[in-house]
């Protein structure tokens, strides 16, 4: 017979044998997938945020169906999501809390000090190892925005330096707090009223001096907060939000504004 037609029946032979032990193999170690996982993952929103406290949304799918997880975690997918997983496995709906992004930082190019022009990769985690970047205040905004990059709504802008977040556009994913290399984005209940836009530990005289935007720690938000819902740690003014009522007095009465009166419907005020 000529060698190259056995060559060929040989491989075809070999072949056809390996296929009929991969169904056989497949068939044997078939695992069944309930079908409630897929129609789970088509209504997620995709983002693999990690929000869910699982790795992604094929994560979060699974844990529903097999552990019983609570429905109302897809901060992302919001109130919608969550009747739509009630609905495909019967449990009660629960109401998500949405979250919002909000950057602890108003030191914009006209009211922070640069302590030098960088030349560097435009990226803030590249000039956080060189120095913390240009500003003189080591707990600023970078404002190179890597949050904004990460961001898959585009909530977040630079806009003078600075990270802008857009309440209305902010999915709550919370994406933009693990790209932070100062740590200075965080994330809230969409409900709460007063927030403090300043994270400088520093002394009151040297915030002055870095920014004139910053908590200088004087402690009269915490000495007039009608409901003791403000403490100062470190010299930065901290809202127990278990008991700020968002009255407004303390951002009324901020020496440099660094309180801001809250409005997640709109915008920070």
């Amino acid at each position: 017979m000529n060698p190259i037609i056995s060559a060929i029946i040989a491989v075809s032979v070999i072949g056809l044998i390996c296929a009929v032990m991969l169904t056989i193999v497949s068939k044997l170690m078939d695992v069944p997938v309930d079908e409630r996982v897929a129609k789970i993952r088509d209504i997620l929103p995709g983002a693999n945020c990690g929000a869910c406290g699982f790795a992604g949304c094929d994560g979060y799918a699974e844990g529903l169906v097999a552990d019983g997880v609570k429905t109302n975690l897809c901060v992302p997918g919001g109130d919608t999501v969550s009747r739509g997983i009630s609905e495909i496995l019967g449990a009660p709906v629960l109401d998500v809390i949405e979250k919002v992004a909000v950057c602890h930082c108003m030191g914009a190019n006209d009211i922070a000090l640069k302590k030098m022009e960088y030349e560097g990769v435009r990226t803030c985690a590249a000039a956080k190892q060189l120095y913390s970047g240009e500003r003189a205040c080591p707990f600023s905004c970078i404002g190179f925005g890597d949050c904004a990059v990460t961001c898959p709504n585009d909530a977040i802008c630079i806009e003078d330096g600075i990270a802008r977040i857009n309440s209305r556009k902010c999915l709550g994913c919370g994406m933009c707090v693990k790209s932070c290399p100062n740590g200075l984005i965080r994330m809230y209940d969409d409900t709460i009223k007063v927030l403090i836009t300043c994270s400088s530990h520093e002394r009151g005289a040297l915030v002055r001096k870095y920014c004139t935007a910053g908590c200088i720690g004087c402690g009269k938000c915490a000495r007039e907060c009608p409901e003791g819902a403000i403490t100062m740690e470190r010299s930065l003014a901290v809202v127990d939000y278990e008991k700020c009522t968002g009255c407004g007095h303390c951002a009324e009465g901020c020496p440099t504004k660094a309180i801001h009166a809250a409005d997640f419907t709109n915008a920070l005020k």
